[in-house]
């Protein structure tokens, strides 16, 4: 049996919940590949802004039971239940607009001689499965990103919920389902042996997942497993190198960097891990103080608690910097800075870049600038990598190293907080993400349950919409080469 936690007590959350046998996950998997035909030729947009009218008003049920489960809060979880709402809309507009299917036509011609050419994407031809996270109930688990951009790409979806939230994972189901033409367009399964039953399941035909490093690769060998490889859009672990050049401003840094860490009790995949700075000790002594004045927090479940408490363990070799304030209940934990010298850091590569997910970080101190691009250039891919400077020139070479390790770049701020906007890019270079191409959050995210078909001397009266000579959809396309709307 699965039993959920209060990380404020340790103790357990309602009546425990059964894994989903095999059986069960083959039921659950086939209903929603049954599903996908009828909901691909649907009018999926109205349905997308139903789902977020729905999630809007059932917010309050929605946060209460996630926070019994989280402890995250109120504001928080009230939050981030917008934000999942307006993943589904900004999808809904992304149908409307219809840019996503790359719509291309190239017209015969004699001279040379070549076929009437026409080129669309088209939903993945089955399930999409999407492994839950645990450090955003909604916003990147069954409720989440991955969630609303398959089925706005006309892909069914079982979703594996996380086993630190199964309640609030049935909840948003039930909610989600209330707006759906058929129920069995959002699937549930629970449990370890059921996360491996869907990653092989034969009609599955792609999986995403928000996790550790080690959670990314159980499931890439799973798919490995396959006779059919499928894709896999992971988003892993990421230590956001920050790097502060000597031209930055100094006032409010040190705030914003202990805010950004322990924000959420730094369980962002967006946090802060790694910052560089000037070996200035008024600069060091002030980061000190922020850090100090900080109060940790519950982390999501005991396990990841334990995994924090591993990584400042390994960290210990290096020189306290300072910690915070302890934080309250059976899960709580410290905020705790180390530092370092750059020689030091680039000798113990890769150990001391490995993410520790919590309110964690090393400060690496610098003498020279000229001596950050070859270090940084040593590191892993992270999804995001910040520069604090007033002379875009003295930037310019460490920026075109972490534009080979980054997924966003960030100018003078902190990279948690990821907006859900057309021109966002969240995933990176490995580990941040299995496909440094493509994004889980934003627009493009539906990319990648898309694939393109040509079409070539098709008869007109078989042609999708899309790629009829009239448009009668209205979309943009490439016709004969140029940009049409």
């Amino acid at each position: 049996m699965l039993h959920s936690y209060d990380p404020r007590t340790g103790e357990s959350v309602g009546d425990p919940v059964a894994p989903t046998s095999d059986g069960e996950v083959d039921a659950v998997v086939l209903a929603a590949h049954a599903a996908g035909p009828a909901w691909r030729s649907a009018e999926r947009a109205a349905v997308l802004d139903a789902v977020a009218a729905a999630l809007e008003r059932n917010a309050e049920d929605l946060w209460r039971t996630a926070d019994a489960e989280t402890a995250l809060g109120e504001v928080r979880l009230r939050g981030e239940v917008g934000r999942a709402a307006g993943q589904f809309r900004l999808f809904a507009r992304v149908l409307r607009d219809g840019s996503h299917v790359d719509a291309v036509i190239d017209h015969a011609t004699a001279e040379p001689p070549a076929p009437d050419l026409r080129r669309m994407n088209h939903p993945l031809p089955g399930v999409v499965g999407v492994f839950a996270a645990s450090n955003f109930p909604f916003a990147f688990s069954v409720a989440g990103g991955d969630t609303a951009s398959a089925l706005a790409a006309g892909c069914p979806v079982v979703v594996k919920a996380h086993d630190g939230h199964p309640r609030t994972s049935e909840l948003s189901q039930k909610v989600i389902r209330s707006a759906l033409p058929d129920p069995a367009l959002l699937g549930l399964v629970r449990g370890i042996d059921a996360g491996r039953r869907l990653a092989g399941h034969p009609a599955v035909a792609a999986v995403g997942f928000t996790g550790s490093i080690p959670g990314g690769k159980a499931i890439q060998a799973l798919i490995g497993e396959r006779p059919d490889p499928i894709p896999f859009y992971g988003e892993l672990g990421s230590v956001n190198p920050v790097v502060v050049l000597p031209s930055a401003r100094r006032e409010g840094l040190a705030q914003g960097f202990a805010a950004s860490l322990t924000l959420g009790t730094g369980q962002f995949c967006t946090n802060p891990g790694l910052l560089f700075v000037p070996d200035d000790a008024g600069l060091l002594a002030s980061l000190a103080e922020a850090v100090a004045a900080t109060t940790g927090g519950a982390m999501l479940t005991e396990r990841i608690r334990d995994g924090f408490l591993h990584g400042v363990a390994r960290l210990g070799k290096l020189t306290p910097l300072a910690e915070g304030q302890a934080g309250e209940g059976a899960f709580g934990v410290t905020p705790q800075v180390f530092t370092t010298d750059l020689a030091t850091f680039a000798d113990d590569l890769p150990a001391l870049a490995e993410e520790c997910f919590g309110p964690a970080a090393v400060v690496v101190t610098y003498a020279d600038p000229a001596e950050l691009p070859a270090v940084l250039d040593r590191l892993e891919g992270s999804l995001t990598a910040t520069v604090h400077a007033t002379d875009p020139q003295e930037a310019r070479e460490v920026a075109d190293v972490l534009l080979r390790k980054a997924g966003r770049l960030i100018w003078n701020g902190w990279p948690t907080g990821v907006a859900v906007r057309w021109a966002m890019h969240h995933g990176g270079p490995w580990p941040a993400s299995t496909a440094a191409a493509h994004t889980s959050v934003g627009a493009a995210a539906i990319r990648r349950w898309l694939v393109p078909t040509a079409y070539q001397d098709w008869p007109a009266e078989l042609l999708p919409p899309e790629l009829r000579e009239d448009n009668p959809l209205g979309i943009p396309r490439r016709v004969d080469g140029v940009l049409d709307r």
